[in-house]
């Protein structure tokens, strides 16, 4: 790369060069949440007059090496870093076929400035290479590979910190495009000598970067490839206990505690391919977790073919050296050169990733396997390729490239780890879902955070293909939207038209709720319920599963609810580490139970204002398997204190939709409360 440097003594660019870089991905003075940002650009007209050539990237005032990357019939595409704050940034074009001056400044430069704001108080991507309790630190390579540039652990952390770098770029890209400005997620950084130039790694340059966890696993590098054939022998029985190994791991790594959630991507450093057996021992692609850890686990077998520094990005995205199984994998025979193993390896450790954030499978994209396009997203010029033996393509523009789904986009959009200053996150993510009269298909579904979009599974369907998104307004989502059967039955084709309808609806919150059946949850037969009045009230979804030894169900229609002159003065609650009953007290001194009279003896009460006309609007509930906390919401906005334990099981709000209050309590109970739902009515 030496000689492709420009100075930055002068900052004029010559504004009358039709061949300075344009860059058409990002407009000039965008704020950015990432270190490392990719751009797309072009050269002059390429309709016209195709041109090959360079551009090269001088980076802020200097402070960090140029970098030249390739233009291929008038278009490139390049990695830039970013300081915190302003960013100026000259590109300068040089190519053979055209004329430059005698000058260290090229005629033809143009100047992008962008604002990088980290957000530093969301929750990181943590990375961290797990390695065997005995292991040496090393990785597959081929021999030529090994002697020139090595596979000890160091270069592993340099290459697996630089590809963590195009998940990001990538993915802010991807947002982007999918309308959501480029949110992206971020890592833990840390102050050391710099590795993503490699300009830097003789000077020892210190820089903020992504840090690299190195974890020794109490498990013996035999052990660990082992488990692994026992895998790939018996059919996958023993596929999550890699899975197991890593969480075990950084959990004791990061010494965590309950409530503090960390978000881990691994490297097991100590895969290996073994040839006479044709298999890769020592490697699963799992990602996903629950409550405080969610992980992501891949091997290392294709870490030879990564990039360690920027500069060689778009080299190993054109490196068509054959890989050799006598020393490395062919991961699904679509690895058969360096290029395309990179594409894979990257690939599924970021579609693991993907599952860590909470993506499921999808019809197309990264959670499908479109990453064995990954690198059509760096590279403006694709290679042969054995994978489809083709001779590839001579120019690759953003419409050819590897994507995030929309449902993937969407899942980060209102992720913890992808917020910006200006979301707006309102109470819990929790949703509900009602049964109720409103001539609209019978169904509503309402959420505190606003409810985003929902997804309609056909039976028969593994990935989703069908959806409906709902739009904000002011900053927020619409807390109550009907669930018309009619209406997501139109966005079906004629064939699924009389499907049984599986909906997941999901909020702003980051919660979702799943309605297995919406034909049977919209029929009022199952879950209407006449009150005393001849009213009907509407059971509307249960927390808790009902499945605690012993439990009974129970049902109460407050009195209050169809008896003018009955006054609710109090709740009284009962209960310990749960919630064991709520006793609804009225003014002439009668009650009625729903639970027990257990846990703290003689309950907490809790009285409503009745002078000022305070009534019953709803709860706050922590549930899971069972109802482990609750609190009680009126209608003059006064909460009451958490009743049971308030850090147990997830967040909901119990709030009747509008035009609807509580009619009375229905669920279940056991030791304590297994299973509650309000009952509504007009």
């Amino acid at each position: 790369m030496q000689g492709l440097s420009t100075s930055n003594s002068n900052l004029s660019s010559n504004p009358s060069s039709l061949l300075a870089p344009r860059v058409l991905s990002v407009s000039d003075n965008s704020w950015v949440h990432q270190p490392v940002l990719l751009i797309f650009g072009q050269i002059g007209d390429p309709s016209q007059r195709p041109l090959d050539g360079t551009v090269t990237v001088n980076h802020h005032q200097g402070n960090f090496p140029p970098t030249a990357w390739p233009v291929c019939d008038s278009y490139f595409k390049a990695l830039i870093h970013l300081e915190p704050g302003w960013n100026r940034l000259r590109l300068d074009f040089v190519s053979p076929k055209v004329s430059s001056s005698n000058t260290s400044i090229s005629p033809h430069a143009s100047f992008l400035n962008i604002n990088y704001l980290p957000l530093t108080n969301n929750p990181p991507l943590q990375l961290a290479i797990i390695l065997g309790s005995d292991s040496p630190g090393t990785y597959d390579a081929m021999p030529d590979r090994m002697q020139r540039e090595g596979n000890g652990l160091q270069l592993a952390i340099k290459k697996f910190r630089m590809v963590a770098y195009l998940w990001q770029a990538f993915t802010g890209e991807q947002m982007l495009r999918h309308g959501f400005g480029r949110r992206c997620f971020r890592f833990e950084e840390t102050w050391e000598p710099g590795t993503l130039s490699y300009q830097d790694w003789g000077t020892g340059q210190y820089r903020n970067q992504a840090k690299v966890h190195v974890i020794r696993s109490n498990k013996t590098v035999e052990e660990i490839r082992d488990l692994d054939r026992a895998q790939q022998y018996e059919k996958g029985t023993k596929k999550g206990e890699l899975f197991g190994i890593a969480a075990e791991a950084v959990k004791n790594y990061f010494q965590m505690k309950p409530g503090q959630k960390q978000y881990v991507s691994c490297l097991f450093l100590d895969s290996h391919w073994d040839p006479k057996a044709k298999t890769i021992r020592g490697h699963a692609a799992l990602g996903g977790g629950d409550g405080d850890l969610q992980l992501a686990i891949c091997g290392s077998h294709a870490l030879q073919s990564y990039p360690s520094s920027i500069e060689e990005v778009w080299q190993s995205f054109g490196d068509c050296t054959r890989t050799d199984t006598s020393f490395v994998a062919n991961d699904c025979n679509e690895s058969g050169s360096n290029w395309e193993a990179a594409n894979i390896g990257i690939g599924a450790h970021m579609h693991e990733t993907g599952h860590l954030f909470g993506c499921p499978h999808q019809e197309s994209g990264v959670m499908l396997r479109d990453y064995v396009n990954l690198n059509r997203t760096f590279t403006c010029r694709e290679p042969y390729s054995t994978r489809t033996k083709s001779p590839g393509q001579r120019l690759v523009l953003p419409d050819q490239e590897c994507t995030w789904h929309i449902l993937d986009a969407l899942r980060f959009r209102f992720h913890p780890c992808f917020r910006i200053p200006i979301d707006n996150v309102n109470g819990d993510g929790s949703v509900q879902v009602w049964t109720v009269d409103n001539g609209q298909g019978g169904v509503i579904a309402t959420s505190k955070s606003g409810v985003a979009w929902v997804e309609i599974y056909t039976e028969g369907d593994d990935v989703c293909h069908y959806w409906k998104r709902f739009p904000e307004t002011e900053g927020g989502f619409p807390r109550q939207v009907a669930l018309n059967e009619s209406e997501l039955r139109s966005l079906l084709p004629n064939e699924k038209q009389k499907s049984r309808l599986k909906v997941e609806v999901f909020s702003a919150g980051g919660g979702k709720h799943v309605v297995e059946d919406l034909a049977q949850l919209a029929n009022q037969k199952l879950a209407r319920v006449r009150l005393p009045d001849g009213r009907w009230g509407y059971r509307g979804s249960k927390l808790g599963f009902s499945q605690m030894e012993g439990s009974v169900p129970q049902e109460v229609i407050l009195e209050s609810a169809y008896i003018s002159t009955k006054l609710l003065l109090a709740i009284r609650v009962y209960h310990g580490l749960a919630v064991d009953g709520l006793e609804f007290v009225y003014e002439d001194s009668t009650s009625q139970l729903f639970g027990k009279r257990g846990g703290k003896p003689g309950g907490t009460e809790f009285a409503l204002d009745t002078r000022k006309g305070e009534l019953l609007m709803g709860f706050e509930l922590r549930a899971g398997l069972w109802v482990d906390g609750l609190r009680i919401l009126t209608t003059l906005g006064r909460k009451s204190e958490w009743f049971g334990n308030p850090h147990g099981g997830s967040g909901h709000t119990l709030i009747p939709p509008r035009g609807y209050t509580i009619g009375g309590i229905s669920g279940s109970c056991a030791q304590w409360l297994d299973g509650f739902q309000l009952i509504i009515t007009r």
